[in-house]
């Protein structure tokens, strides 16, 4: 079995990997933000269809799970693998605490469960981004396994309960794609 301490330290002697990982770390969480901001601009224009309600649980629902998840995170405080094992993590990164769950990893969950009210495909995608940000994260030393997993499944519960009770009350909005 392999520390994180050895894994990080095995990455940062390839100084391509290290590149790598901090710019697809940025990459996907940008593109993440490029996606939910076109989001909110799809539902303001089918505001005269839906009425607003899909903006209004597009807006509210990551919004407050966002909050709640960033007040959870710092009451519990726990310590990120560069913390308690004292090593550099390969991505750039010196957060004190705040390691559990992982807020990308929530965040990029929850855009992407929120896009399946309106777009499958997109949703995948961004399941498939949001994996593979998890295992950047991990692999990058500053979240453990834990700390992901836990933030894809809140994203999962929040987004099951909350869109389920949304949309069996308001219905569904679907694009063709």
């Amino acid at each position: 079995m392999i520390s994180y301490s050895n894994l990080s330290a095995r990455i940062k002697d390839n100084n391509g990997l290290v590149t790598a990982l901090n710019v697809l770390d940025k990459a996907i969480t940008y593109i993440t933000v490029l996606f939910y901001v076109g989001l909110l601009a799809y539902c303001l224009y089918i505001i005269p269809v839906s009425g607003g309600t899909l903006l209004y649980r597009c807006l509210l629902v990551p919004g407050v799970s966002f909050a709640l998840v960033s007040f959870f995170r710092k009451v519990i405080s726990s310590p990120r693998p560069y913390e308690a094992y004292n090593f550099v993590p390969a991505l750039k990164k010196d957060t004190k605490g705040k390691s559990f769950p992982s807020r990308h990893v929530f965040s990029i969950f929850m855009v992407a469960f929120t896009y399946f009210q309106v777009s499958t495909v997109i949703g995948i995608v961004l399941l498939v981004l949001g994996v593979a940000l998890a295992v950047i994260r991990v692999v990058g030393g500053v979240h453990f396994i834990k700390d992901v997993v836990a933030g894809a499944a809140m994203a999962f519960l929040v987004a099951t309960i909350c869109y389920w009770i949304f949309c069996g009350v308001f219905g569904l909005i679907m694009l063709p794609f």
